[in-house]
Order: structure tokens, then sequence, then C-alpha cells
């Protein structure tokens, strides 16, 4: 099932972008999945929702951040950001799993799939039985609804939505800090719309690019 999985996700990235970056992308997915004992391998053109009548409009195609990229971006959080670790638009939960070796001890995954909550929820059972010192929850809803509690300090995005939901999110994150002034990180992966951030008063203060389409910055207000 698993050789399945990988065979079809690498066609996918082969489909969307060519053979150097299908392989790169590969080989981590391989490692990563057996490093962290978790399955979140695979794209989801969210085509079954748009069958129910669900509003996908707004959504980007899921399919999961390379292990290495996310190894690399938890390196580069100071260590007073280690709180709670919210990802909107979380997909099978692999950045939510990742954060707990990174030392959260709160973790919060929000996603409009249902599908895909359940299969975070299942992957973040797996990674407690390495790790039992932490907390999760996993909320089936809209990011642009969510309210984003006072003690987050730290948010992911991987490019899960367009323009108009993030300026909502982006807006929400605004009244969160109004409530309670804080030091907030912002990880944004594929930063399509990273202007709103820094239209918001955020700082960029780390960059990182490979071979063109694998990009991510944190930003922190």
């Amino acid at each position: 099932m698993k050789l399945f999985t990988y065979i079809s996700y690498f066609y996918f990235l082969l489909d969307n972008w060519d053979f150097k970056i299908a392989w790169y992308l590969m080989r981590q997915e391989i490692t990563g999945e057996k490093k962290y004992k978790i399955n979140t391998t695979g794209a989801d053109e969210l085509d079954n929702l748009e069958e129910k009548g669900i509003d996908i409009s707004h959504a980007t195609v899921y399919m999961p951040v390379s292990y290495f990229l996310l190894e690399e971006i938890f390196k580069q959080l100071p260590n007073t950001c280690r709180n709670h670790f919210l990802d909107l638009g979380c997909g099978k939960g692999r950045a939510l799993c990742l954060s707990a070796h990174a030392g959260f001890k709160q973790i919060t995954g929000v996603d409009f799939a249902k599908a895909l909550c359940d299969q975070s929820l299942a992957n973040l059972v797996l990674t407690k039985l390495q790790l039992p010192d932490f907390e999760f929850t996993v909320i089936n809803n809209d990011a642009f609804y969510y309210e984003i509690s006072d003690d987050v300090d730290c948010i992911f995005f991987f490019n899960p939505f367009d323009e108009i939901i993030l300026s909502g999110v982006v807006k929400n994150i605004s009244e969160s800090l109004q409530n309670k002034p804080r030091k907030i990180h912002i990880i944004y992966v594929n930063p399509l719309f990273k202007e709103l951030f820094l239209k918001a008063g955020y700082t960029q203060t780390w960059h990182s690019q490979k071979m063109k389409y694998i990009e991510a910055v944190i930003l922190e207000n």
C-alpha cells in the first residue's frame, strides 16, 4: 500500500514539475516517513469535496511540505517560540507532528476537509506514542472563521488558500494580538501572498529557496 502511495505521488510531482524535483522530494518522503513513523505522503486535489457541494474555489491542492524543509524551518525558530503551534490548512498533519518533535507542547490543526482532519489525528496519535509530552487538537473548520487563541505563538501555512481567505486570517491574527500582545512567528511555505503580512507590520527574519519552487519564509511581528 505504501509503495503504491509513493509511486502515485512521484507521478503527481513529475506531472506538475520535473524529474529532478520529483526525485529530490521523493527521496525525502521515503526517508522522512520512516524516520517519523507517520503516513502523510500523497496529494489530494479535493475533488471529493467539490462533489459534495463544498466550495473549494479558495483552496489549493493538498500536498505536504518536504521533510528537509520542515526540519530546517524548525531549527530557525528561537527556543522561546515553543508554546502553541497552529497549522491552518493542516492536511494530513505532517507539520503538526514535526512541531511536536521540535518541542511544542500544545499543537492545533485546522482544515476544512474532514477526511484530512481524520488523517491528521491518526498521525498525531502515532507521534504521541513516541512523544507523550504534548497535547493536540484537530478542528474541522474553515480558517477564515477560526478564532486564534491568545496563547498561539507560531502559525504555519503551506499556501493552503488564496489571498481572499488569507486576508481574513491575517485580520484574525491581529485581533488575537490585540487581545493579548505577544511575539508571534509566521511560517509561510510557498509564500505567494507574503505582502499581506508585510503590510500588516510583520518583518521577514528568514528565507530559504531551493530548486526555484521550494521556498519558505519566517516572519515575526
